[in-house]
Parts: structure tokens; sequence; C-alpha cells
């Protein structure tokens, strides 16, 4: 046994013995300040008593022996002081005459008291210890003519000790019955605090948050103690698992988040290594134009690549934080599939995969963001093809019903793959899940695809379920949306043919990344603009200045002065000439671009820069400028 067990065991015995302590100390204290009080009270009481006795007793041999003291009679006073024999505790008596002579006395047997004078006192009587002295006068004819002295003994203290004994008897048996009662109370106060005291103790040791103290069937303080205390380990077991299952839940995620960084640097890499080895083609073939294009084309996917991995992490963050934007309007289901079919191609193409698409025989339309749900589709088809072995089949079919309130769309993408688990159809959903992260399936990817597909559906009012077999039988996973009314189709009108290109635009570019800014400035160059470039922000500011361009992309984290604040100055000169603002930076979140807008900026494009999007931005401006 544990040191810590002896201690409590000491501390249990500690408490019965305290409380039968408290018990038989106030019950002792109260029957020994009653036996004092009343012992005090029968002294008190039993000595006037006996005094005044004693007193009436003179009083009436005073009254006996008057007329010897007149007649001059001492031997009838010694016979009538005589009488005293019947009081043992009378020792002496003695007349004494007028004068104060000695007349008769009288002296108890075995009696050595010597018969002195009396000592007159005011009230005719005086203690000296066990003995008590009473005089009273002898008077005939309202004239005193002797006085009768009595000198008795006061056994006080055999009385006491009587009362004592008596006293003593009482207190035992008023001990016993306490004792008694603190016994037949002991299992209703002592024994349910002690129990709780031993749950404790092993709750602490072994860790078993299913003990509980016997119920009570009480409705005092102690039974509601036992009850708050039950529903208090009720309250901590349920916390308790709530805090493993919290904790497991978090090295699951920690476990998924480890993975998660391994398989974000391997996929980051994939791209990396084939434009690395591109860019050293390139370098050594100069002369062979196929090959400068067919590194170009590679080059451009994997970069595309690159930018979807970040785009999804973003996603992710977005749909989070609650700050992903949906542009909903009425797409048909049939344009959807064709283009996440167009763009999942590639890769069933690269495993000799077929795909099979089954539409329904009239067009269906849904209220979508047409980008977003592409989006989904391409997921589900890419990860189809991930996890179904060469020469597989993939399916996208479409079916159109009802709901019971309205129309209802189902596309579904099945696959003849690996197959899911039953018990894990449900943590495919979860961040950073991975079915097969085996080295030999290759890219694993990032475990967040079917997270963020799940959450766009959902965001569309929509559904993402999964179904499987098993392992080795295929998956399907489904999306349910409701469907929307055609949109109405537009006016026919006159469509203004193609106009010649404007003249180029004097553009400003500031950005701290030197091979970026001169790569971006010379695509802008073959597009017969005239581009001007500064690597900080004072450079910047000066160059704005002297250059007074039309368009202006600055860098947001630059040194000197950063991008924000160069906007900024840049906004407050007065001057009427349009001037459009573009922030370019690494920094894509909703909250970066409120910040972009509040310094000035216009647009925001995010690093790396879509060069098709930002032509088709300069030329809406030509356009403008032209018009």
């Amino acid at each position: 046994m544990t040191p810590e067990f002896h201690a409590t065991r000491a501390r249990r015995r500690s408490l019965r013995r305290n409380i039968l302590f408290i018990v038989m100390t106030a019950t002792s204290a109260a029957l020994l300040l009653s036996a004092i009080g009343l012992l005090t009270y029968e002294v008190y009481k039993s000595r006037e008593t006996w005094l005044n006795d004693l007193q009436s007793q003179a009083d009436l041999m005073a009254q006996s022996i008057e007329a010897t003291l007149v007649f001059s009679d001492p031997a009838s006073a010694r016979s009538a002081l005589g009488a005293f024999r019947l009081q043992p505790q009378i020792r002496a008596a003695t007349v004494f005459d007028a004068g104060g002579k000695l007349f008769a006395g009288y002296r108890s047997a075995g009696s050595n008291e010597r018969l002195t004078a009396p000592h007159p006192q005011p009230d005719g009587a005086r203690f000296d210890g066990s003995y008590v002295e009473v005089d009273r006068p002898i008077l005939h004819n309202m004239e005193r003519v002797g006085t009768l002295y009595v000198l008795a003994r006061h056994d006080v203290l055999s009385r006491a000790l009587d009362y004592v004994w008596i006293l003593g008897l009482a207190s035992l048996a008023g001990l016993g019955l306490a004792a008694l009662i603190f016994r037949r109370m002991h299992p209703v106060i002592t024994a349910p605090i002690v129990s709780m005291a031993d749950i404790s103790r092993r709750i602490i040791e072994d860790r078993n948050y299913d003990l509980r103290v016997s119920a009570r069937a009480a409705d005092d303080e102690i039974g509601t103690l036992v009850v708050a205390f039950n529903s208090m380990l009720d309250t901590l077991r349920s916390e308790v698992e709530e805090r493993r299952g919290a904790e497991a839940a978090l090295r699951a995620a920690d476990q998924r988040k480890d993975m998660f960084l391994a398989t974000l640097a391997h996929e980051l890499r994939n791209p990396l290594a084939p434009i690395s080895t591109g860019l050293a083609l390139l370098r050594r073939a100069d002369a062979d134009a196929v090959l400068r294009a067919r590194m170009r084309d590679m080059m451009e996917r994997q970069v595309r690549q690159l930018v979807r991995l970040i785009d999804d992490l973003l996603d992710v963050s977005r749909i989070t934080r609650g700050k992903l934007d949906l542009r909903r309007e009425p797409v048909a289901v049939a344009e959807l599939v064709r283009q996440a079919a167009e763009a999942a191609t590639p890769a069933l193409q690269a495993k000799d995969q077929s795909l099979a698409i089954e539409l329904p025989p009239t067009s269906t339309w849904v209220n979508v963001d047409q980008a977003r749900l592409t989006q989904v589709l391409v997921n589900l088809l890419g990860n189809a093809s991930k996890y179904t072995p060469v020469g597989g089949h993939v399916r996208l079919a479409v079916q159109a019903g009802d709901d019971g309130s309205g129309g209802s769309v189902s596309i579904s993408v099945a696959d003849d793959g690996i197959g899911i688990e039953p018990r894990r159809q449900q943590e495919i959903f979860e961040m950073f899940f991975q079915v097969d992260s085996s080295l030999e399936r290759g890219a694993a990817g990032l475990g967040i695809g079917l997270t963020l597909a799940r959450e766009l559906v959902q965001m569309h009012a929509g559904t993402l379920t999964v179904a499987s077999a098993g392992l080795g039988q295929g998956s399907t996973f489904t999306i349910h949306l409701s469907s929307c009314d055609a949109p109405l189709a537009p006016t026919p009108g006159a469509v203004a043919g193609p106009q010649p290109g404007p003249a180029g635009l004097d553009i400003v570019i500031a950005d701290d990344n030197v091979d970026f800014a001169d790569s971006f400035a010379s695509v802008l160059r073959l597009s017969g603009h005239r581009v001007r470039v500064a690597n900080d922000g004072a450079q910047a500011l000066a160059l704005m200045k002297r250059a007074r361009p039309r368009v202006a992309f600055f860098d947001v984290g630059m040194p000197v002065l950063n991008g924000l604040d160069l906007a900024r100055q840049v906004r407050a000169w007065p001057d009427e000439r349009p001037l459009l603002l573009v922030a370019v930076t690494g920094w894509g979140q909703e909250s970066d671009r409120e910040r972009a807008r509040a310094a000035g900026f216009d647009q925001h494009l995010t690093k790396p820069v879509d060069f098709v999007a930002a032509e088709a931005l300069l030329a809406t401006i030509q356009s403008a400028a032209s018009d």
C-alpha cells in the first residue's frame, strides 16, 4: 500500500474519532456543568435548610430553659440540654446567664469540643470550617436573662460525595446513551462522508470515474451532499470522456497535419522538378523550336498545378472563415459536365482510362457558381482517375428528378478503382485525410480536395455523398442539387465586330522581386505597352512622379516604402488624370483584398499572375480610352 493510502485511512479513522470526540466532549461538558450547578445549588440549599432547623431547635431550647434561669435551676437546664442527644450533629450546647457566667452545659458523647463563650453574630450564626456556631438570646418578659450557645458539625463533604456518586452514575449513563446515539447515527452522517472520501481516493488512484456513493433515501443535508457528489462525478465522467475524445481527435488531427505537411512538400516538389528540368533544357535547345515549345507547354501545366494547390488551400481557409462568396447564376448541367470532362481528360488519357458520360434527355439547369461547381466535378473526376488503375473506367452520370419540394438534379462520378472501406467512408471528407498514401500509388494529394468539394456543395444548399461496396469494388460520389428554370433567351441584336487594337499604355511596375518585375515588364512590352520598372517603394514613388502612367502594378511587400503606403501617397496627389492601381501580391485572402482597396487599389492580382487576366484588364482600359 502507498503512503497516501495509509494517510487516507488514518484520516478516515480520524474522522470517526473526531466526530465521536465531539459528541462525547459536548455530552460530558453538558453533564459536568449540570452536575456542578446542581451540586452547588444542593449544598447551598442544604446548608440553608440545616441552619434554619438548627436555629429553630435553639429557639425552642431557649424557651424551654427560660424558667431554669429565672429560678436558677442549673440541673433542670442541663436536663433540658440533654434533649440534644437526639441530634448527633449538635456537638455542644452552653447556657450563660445575663452576666455571661456559665450556667449549664451539654457535650455529645465522644465530643472533645470546648465549651466556650459565645461569639455574637448579627444573624446569630457563624460558620467555621465544618462547624457552625449559633447563639440565641433567652428572654423573660422581653428582658434578656441569658444566652444559649450551640456548636454543631455540618458534614457537607459526605453529602456532596453522595451527590457526586449520583451525578457520576448519571453522567456515565448519559455518555453511554450518547455513544449509542452516535453508533445509530454513524450510518446516516459519517458513513456517507467516509464513503465519499474513499470513492475520491479510488478515483484518484485508479482513474475509475464509474464509482458512485450508495444513494440514500434521505431528504436532509447529507442526502443532498451525496446526490450532489454523485452528480458531480457524472459530470466529471462526461467531461473526462469528452476530453479523451478531444485528445484523440487532436492526436489524429496532429498526425494528419504532419502527413499533410509532408504531402504538401511532396506535391510542391512534383511540379517544381519538371519546371527545373525544362529550364535546363531551354538553355541547351536554342535551335530546337519543337522542344522549346514542348517545354513551355509542360512548364505552363506545372505552374497551373502549383497554382491549383495554393488555390485549394486558400479556398479551404476562406470557407472556414466564411469569406468565400459565390456568384450564382442559372447554368446548364450539360455545360458543367462538358467543362469538367474537358479539364479531366488529360489525367484520364495519361492512364488510358475511359470516361462515359450520361445526360438526361432534356436540358437541366441549376443555380450555381459555375466556376466553383466545375471545380468540384474536376476534383471528383481527378480522384476517380487517381484511385482507379490503368485501363479503368469512370462514369459521369446526370439524373433529373423530383425531391418532393421541386426539381432536383443528381450528378454522380463512379469508378471501378480501389474502393473505400465502409467504416472509413465518412472520414474521407475530413481535412487532410488520405484513403491511400502508399508510395506505390504516386501523387498523394493534399487531403483537402473532398473537404473543399463537400463545403462548396453545401454552400449551394446541396449534399455530397459517397457509396462503396468495399475495398477493390470502386466508389461513387453523388452531388444532389435543386434544379431551376432555364434563363430567358437574350433579345437578338447587332453584335459589334472586332475593333482595331488601340495604342499601348504607359505602365509602371514596382516589385522587389527583380526577376518577376523584369519578366512581367517583358510580357507587357510584347503587347505594345510602354513599361518602366522600380524595385522598391521609394524608386517607384519617384518614377510615378516623372512618368505619370495610366496603369501601375505595385507589390504590397516592398522595402523602404511598402505598396499600401505607396498607393496612399499616389492617391493623395491632386491629379485629375485617371490612374488604375493594381496590387500584385502573394497575399490573397479577402482581408488582404480589403486592405488593398482601403489603400486605394482598384484591382488585386495574386501571384503567380495570370498574364491572360492581366492582358484582359489592360485591354478593357484601352477599349474605354478609345471610345
